[in-house]
């Protein structure tokens, strides 16, 4: 699925959390979108799957306006992954699988929950409360929830953040695999500069709501004198002026 924003925006009363932003992102291509905390980032991915209300600006996704009458059908195709949003607690892993598989709409659920438990290494802990269960094994649960109705444009909101370096190794060797596959258009945050020059074929840089600055990898850290993305990450973020 194709992703295009126009001139989006959001106010919260006097605070303008995202300020006139416009992307695009080509169908199976993936964008990182990068930027310090409180730039923007998780209001812009709240507005693309329809939790939050933008101020101003269109949202298409394959050319389809993302409105009250076609969120269903688009969200339908589409999900999310995060470490800051928590399954149900109480629900055993296998349990969540299932509910979000109904939520979704998939067909043949138990077949589909048994590849998810397969592909995600899961077997010894399905009948486990997701409560109580490692930071590693929420995130490939989460993850495995995201993909379960093999959707077409996915959400990304720092899914390795706080992981150990094995884990989060084989979160990106997944979804390198998964991408290599299937059909898979995804929106990256992170704060993992190597995940992103691993993972991303362009980047936004947010800073204080705005889009200031995009392009490859390889062309921003050229574009500022840099030797890697961290570097380049670190330049913009402090500096006074969006661009130097």
């Amino acid at each position: 699925m194709k992703l295009k924003v126009e001139n989006l925006k959001k106010s919260f009363k006097s605070t303008i959390a995202v300020n006139d932003i416009s992307f695009l992102i080509e169908k199976n291509k993936t964008l990182g979108l990068l930027g310090p905390n409180g730039c923007g980032k998780t209001t812009t991915i709240g507005m693309m799957l329809g939790l939050i209300t933008p101020t101003s600006g269109k949202i298409f996704i394959d050319d389809i306006y993302l409105n009250s009458s076609s969120r269903i059908e688009l969200l339908s195709m589409m999900n999310f992954a995060s470490p800051y949003i928590e399954l149900p607690k109480k629900l055993t892993v296998i349990e969540n699988l299932r509910v979000y598989a109904k939520l979704y709409g998939v067909k043949d659920i138990e077949n589909r929950i048994e590849e998810m438990i397969h592909e995600f290494n899961l077997n010894l802990f399905t009948n486990k409360r997701t409560g109580e269960l490692s930071s590693g094994q929420k995130n490939r649960v989460s993850l495995a929830k995201s993909l379960i109705n093999k959707p077409k444009l996915l959400f990304l909101d720092e899914p390795t953040a706080s992981l150990d370096p094995d884990v989060g190794d084989f979160v990106r060797k997944y979804l390198e695999n998964y991408k290599l596959h299937n059909d898979l258009t995804i929106l990256l945050a992170s704060h993992n500069m190597k995940e992103v020059e691993r993972l991303c074929d362009n980047v936004i840089m947010m800073k204080k709501g705005k889009i200031v600055d995009q392009g490859t990898c390889k062309n921003l850290i050229q574009r500022h004198g840099r030797d890697n993305l961290e570097e380049t990450f670190l330049k913009i973020a402090r500096s006074e002026n969006e661009l130097e």
